[in-house]
């Protein structure tokens, strides 16, 4: 379902060691909003919910809400250096629309709801 790069896996991996709560999990999701209609949601947790769908992934645990499993099917994570500054970037092939900064997206069955401030 999602995929992870070795070069974002390992980034991520020295990110998730670095954290002082035990038991952190990289969580995906997606929320209404950004430019497009909707943006990506990346970041580490603790809190396990029964609405979460479970995964491993590069090695690590990844954990997605139900209700954004449909937008995040396929999902291609990787993690780019550019001079003196890096990111993780994004490749999602249910977007049919996405934005410059490449944070936002929609969907040819969703549009979201595009908040007016840009990314």
């Amino acid at each position: 379902m999602i995929t992870i790069s070795d070069t974002a896996a390992a980034r991520l991996k020295d990110m998730l060691a670095e954290q002082e709560t035990p038991n952190m999990f990289l969580r995906l999701g997606v929320t209404a909003g950004g430019c497009s209609g909707f943006s990506y949601a990346m970041g580490f947790d603790d809190d396990e919910t029964e609405d979460d769908v479970y995964m491993n992934v590069a090695d690590m645990k990844i954990v997605v809400d139900k209700d954004s499993v449909k937008y995040l099917n396929g999902l291609e994570i990787d993690f780019e250096e550019s001079g003196m500054t890096g990111g993780f970037t994004i490749h999602n092939p249910n977007a049919t629309v996405t934005c410059g900064c490449g944070s936002s997206f929609r969907t040819k069955e969703d549009a979201g709801k595009p908040s007016a401030e840009p990314c």
